[in-house]
């Protein structure tokens, strides 16, 4: 299925994973792109390559969870297809856990009912892989049970279900994408930053790297190119539809070696810094991806060393 000519809508459009969503997106020459962000954590310069790319690009400062607001943009815009990666980050549930968790599913049961209401055709929901807490096997396959270890990954976890739900009761044309530990330029390095930020900023301040736990610990990460081509194969491939897809890498690194990566790539010899793990931290992760390869043709495309070096050029360069 192609999505020339189409009108798509990308919510979380001007976040880290959703900027590079709407750079990628244009590649498939839509018709009318749209994105949605109420700019809470996203940047409008995010953007910049693609108004560059895609003049006709339209942006709406607006909170995904003004059901009344997102009626009358989906209206205007004749909206076919919604990207929807509005979210708020683990970090901030462990601060504001209730704000978090409401927001997380009150932006999913928004867009949910617009589509009962018709109006857009298709939802592309982005979940987590935090759904499912800590592996209970490995790898983790989509049918691996959800135990959500923080209100982040709980609230994640319901907007799934509730996805499904419209799914089932209302025939709504959704399919779900559960990314892995997605890192690369432009992932926030302000506030709620995860690991790699957090490391890059505080060795290029003179600081030693900093790691929460023992260390031992494991992620299965993904580069964020590698993330939203999958996106788009599944948007593209109707096979695909009413499935919960993994994207990730299918490797699996600790959390010590991510870390001592990340030092030599940046000319670190220094000591690594330990503080107390955080609430919740899931103790292994390592995707089955599987599903994503058979039915979407998935398979990706950057080694973690490779993605590294481009996310540390970049932080380099943004000063």
């Amino acid at each position: 299925m192609s999505l020339t000519g189409k009108s798509l809508l990308v919510t979380g459009g001007a976040g880290f994973i959703g900027s590079h969503l709407v750079d990628r997106l244009i590649r498939e020459r839509p018709g009318n792109l749209v994105v949605v962000d109420n700019l809470w954590l996203g940047r409008e310069a995010n953007l910049q390559q693609a108004r560059e790319a895609f003049p006709g690009l339209k942006f709406y400062p607006v909170d995904v969870r003004r059901i009344r607001a997102m009626a009358a943009i989906l209206r205007r815009e004749e909206t076919e297809i919604v990207f929807d990666l509005a979210t708020i980050p683990l970090p901030a549930s462990l601060v504001r856990p209730k704000w978090s968790a409401d927001a997380i599913y009150e932006m999913a049961a928004t867009l949910c009912e617009l589509g009962r209401r018709g109006l857009y055709r298709t939802l592309i929901h982005c979940s987590s892989s935090e759904v499912y807490g800590t592996a209970a096997y490995v790898p983790m396959d989509e049918a691996h049970p959800l135990l959500p270890r923080t209100p982040y990954a709980a609230a994640k976890a319901a907007a799934d279900l509730l996805v499904q739900s419209y799914q089932h009761s209302f025939g709504l044309d959704a399919t779900i994408v559960r990314p892995f530990n997605t890192y690369g330029p432009r992932q926030n390095d302000q506030n709620y930053a995860g690991i790699i930020p957090i490391v890059v900023r505080r060795v290029l301040a003179g600081q030693p790297p900093l790691i929460f736990g023992d260390g031992a610990q494991t992620r299965d990460y993904s580069f964020v190119t590698d993330v939203v081509d999958g996106i788009v194969r599944v948007a593209t491939t109707p096979a695909a539809r009413g499935s919960v897809i993994n994207l990730a890498s299918g490797e699996e690194i600790t959390i010590h070696r991510l870390v001592r990566t990340l030092a030599a790539i940046l000319g670190y010899e220094g000591p690594i810094t330990y503080a107390a793990p955080r609430p919740g931290d899931v103790r292994r992760h390592l995707a089955d991806i599987s599903r994503a390869r058979q039915l979407i043709g998935y398979g990706p495309q950057t080694d973690l060393e490779t993605g590294l070096r481009r996310t540390v050029a970049w932080y380099l360069g943004a000063g």
